[in-house]
């Protein structure tokens, strides 16, 4: 029988609570609060009927609450998952399309946000910001002249994956006269130059820039993708920069370049385990700047994020095509389960 009210299920809280808002004023929409501590049987029973599930972001979400093929199977009258940020490596989405699930994320909505810190990791780096920050508090700052850093103006900046966040990369490159290139399969030598870069193959640009800027999602492609041959290949005066997720790059051949000096440093918003413990040995290296994959939260982001996620649910739960559909290849599948769970069909995708 179809429902009045579609059941839409989260944990513990948004990044900003303007979603709740939003979503709590529908009237076709049942939305459930959870919380990471109340038993799993209760958690179950309310995932068990619920339409779709706002899967948290990585940092916070704890097992089993990530969106795997276990939590679909147990959940039959689940329809959506949706990704709370631009990435979406919490949700299994091959998963999801075997299940006739539909993923989504919130792609486009902090660019300006981890597009500006890792513009700010590449000024911390080169002007020593953080490195002569911790002289001053060990005291060992006596000669400023050997702590003096360099300028951005003119150098090149090397960017893995040209999307909406390394597009606004590039366009704040440029305001410092950088040389910017990039490195992104899925797109032309036009498409790349539009985004404001040159393209190139990955040891062309490894070997050209002085900033290598993480700027593409975590999937089994890109799992590994800088080891020890890649970092071999980077300038021994060059910075890596990671904005995207962990594993990505390989965390001990990291340290062993920067411990070896084969590079000049390193700015981390990622790591393989978050938060990392405070005696993770990238965080005890003077050339290393980090944060706690804080890059894409920002008071506007969360905000940006969290309006754009309501709203796509609403458009989603409605039998709209929603704006940020990952895995369109599952919509034939997912359009007949959401006839017989909702009562009608969603409309035709694209």
């Amino acid at each position: 029988m179809p429902m009045n009210r579609t059941p839409l299920v989260y944990f513990e809280r948004w990044f900003d609570p303007i979603a709740a808002k939003i979503l709590g004023e529908q009237d076709d929409i049942e939305l459930i609060r959870l919380e990471y501590a109340t038993p799993e049987p209760d958690n179950w029973t309310e995932l068990s009927r619920a339409c779709g599930y706002q899967v948290g972001a990585r940092t916070e979400l704890v097992e089993p609450w990530f969106g795997s093929s276990d939590l679909l199977a147990r959940c039959p009258n689940m329809l959506a998952l949706c990704a709370i940020g631009a990435g979406h490596d919490v949700i299994d989405v091959d998963a999801c399309t075997a299940a006739g699930v539909i993923a989504c994320n919130q792609s486009g909505t902090n660019n300006e946000a981890v597009a500006e810190h890792a513009v700010g990791l590449m000024l911390s780096l080169s002007k020593k910001i953080s490195l002569t920050n911790r002289a001053l508090l060990r005291g060992t700052a006596e000669s400023r002249y050997a702590l003096i850093g360099n300028d951005l103006q003119h150098k090149t900046a090397g960017i893995v994956g040209i999307g909406r966040i390394g597009s606004r990369t590039a366009k704040f490159c440029h305001a410092f006269d950088m040389t910017v290139l990039a490195c992104d399969p899925y797109l032309t030598e036009q498409e790349v130059a539009a985004r404001g870069a040159t393209k190139v193959g990955l040891p062309e640009l490894l070997v050209r820039a002085d900033f290598v800027l993480i700027h593409c999602p975590r999937t089994p492609e890109t799992i590994g993708m800088f080891g020890a041959p890649e970092f071999a290949r980077m300038k021994p005066s060059a910075f890596f920069i990671n904005t995207a997720r962990g594993l990505i790059h390989k965390e001990d051949a990291l340290l062993d370049a920067l411990r070896q000096r084969r590079l000049a440093g390193a700015g981390l918003d990622v790591f393989d385990k978050e938060p990392p413990p405070a005696d993770h040995p990238l965080l005890l290296l003077d050339n290393v700047v980090a944060t706690p994959h804080i890059a894409g939260a920002t008071v506007e982001s969360n905000r940006s994020m969290s309006v754009a996620a309501a709203e796509q649910w609403i458009a989603l739960l409605r039998g709209r095509v929603p704006p940020r559909l990952v895995n369109p290849e599952a919509w034939p599948c997912y359009s007949e389960r959401f006839r017989e769970i909702i009562g009608f069909y969603p409309d035709p995708i694209a």
